[in-house]
């Protein structure tokens, strides 16, 4: 029996808040057990020099503080990306701050990036190197909400982790900081890209590999705004883009009384949504530049449907709080049983199928 199905009823006895707190004490105590079936090799993806397990991410936002990489690469996953953090500390928005719609099996959250700073998680990573912690772990950065110069902080939380995140995602989609996705808009992107790269390249001399940097975007975004990001991406050169983050829409889809909470919608009411912009980014950048397929995935079969649009990985986080960490073994699961039925052999071979 699935040991979260018992845990559940307590869990959801609290706030989501403080559920997601007595989760991440239990999985640094050791007390979540650990995944140790061998993923099958026809999950195996290769890419920007690393080699990716299975393809099944854990998204940003669960382990803000860098605290748990290890324990949940430990339940199966793929690769974990670690984050948002911000150069300073900061509480993040009033309590509460994140909302179960459980009619909808989708989350409302307003967190606004809280988290302990850039140092703290800076040396939990750096821990990790020192102990040769195996398995891929990405760093997610963002601004703090009263920056003066957002795109600084940007450039700060980057070189400040060098080589200690196998790869950095940079987060200008969150809802919940005011003005941050304005950083998607032309220009605004590509100066941030333009300062990002420069600090990367500087860089070079202490790093044999240059970590790929990735750009984390919303999905409420007009066509002129998805060319204008993909045009950007592909003039620097950018190793990848994760599509998506929250949405502030879909609300009159919803049965939840609590629809109408600000903040970013995630879960499966994302799913078709979050999809159908991944798809428009694999077209808008002629499947050059590698995609990550967020949002509302809570089975092998969307995890598949996202990579036939185009994604090379895929993410999920809002799915565990109704199905538990062993989710990420049947998605695996069914994920291989739709490769084979397709006559597919590895993962690749998938990516972007739809369009072809």
């Amino acid at each position: 029996m699935d040991l979260y199905s018992l845990a559940k009823p307590l869990f959801f006895a609290f706030s989501p808040e403080t559920a997601h707190g007595l989760s991440i004490k239990l999985l640094k105590a050791g007390l979540v057990p650990s995944s140790h079936e061998k993923d099958d090799d026809a999950l195996r993806v290769k890419l920007w020099g690393l080699e990716f397990p299975n393809p099944v991410g854990l998204a940003a936002g669960f382990d803000k503080n860098a605290e748990v990489a290890d324990a949940m690469l430990a339940q199966g996953f793929g690769f974990v990306e670690t984050g948002t953090v911000t150069p300073r500390p900061q509480p993040g928005n009033e309590k509460p701050r994140i909302f179960r719609l459980e009619e909808d099996q989708a989350v409302i959250n307003r967190l606004g990036f809280n988290n302990r700073g850039l140092e703290a998680y800076a040396i939990r990573l750096a821990r990790r190197r020192e102990l040769d912690k195996r398995g891929i772990v990405g760093a997610n950065i963002g601004a703090n909400k009263d920056s003066e110069d957002p795109i600084q902080d940007y450039v700060t939380g980057l070189d400040r982790l060098l080589g200690l995140a196998d790869y950095f995602t940079v987060n200008i989609s969150s809802p919940n900081t005011p003005g941050l996705r304005k950083l998607q808009g032309r220009a605004a992107l590509d100066e941030l890209l333009s300062r990002l790269l420069e600090t990367r390249e500087a860089a070079t001399s202490r790093f044999r590999i240059m970590p790929p940097l990735l750009v984390k975007i919303a999905p409420d975004l007009d066509e002129n705004e998805k060319r204008d990001i993909a045009e950007i991406i592909v003039k620097h050169n950018i190793d990848g883009l994760i599509v998506s983050n929250t949405t502030v829409g879909l609300r009159d889809t919803l049965q939840s009384s609590q629809r109408e909470e600000s903040g970013g919608l995630s879960g499966q009411p994302l799913f078709d949504f979050s999809t159908g912009v991944l798809a428009d980014m694999y077209r808008l950048t002629e499947g050059k530049v590698p995609l990550v397929g967020v949002g509302g995935i809570s089975n092998g079969r969307q995890a598949y449907e996202k990579i036939r649009a185009g994604a090379s990985l895929v993410q999920l986080y809002s799915a565990l709080v109704y199905h538990g960490p062993g989710l990420v073994r049947s998605i695996k699961k069914e994920l291989r049983d739709c490769l084979y039925e397709d006559g597919y052999s590895e993962i690749s071979q998938a990516v972007g199928a739809a369009h072809k």
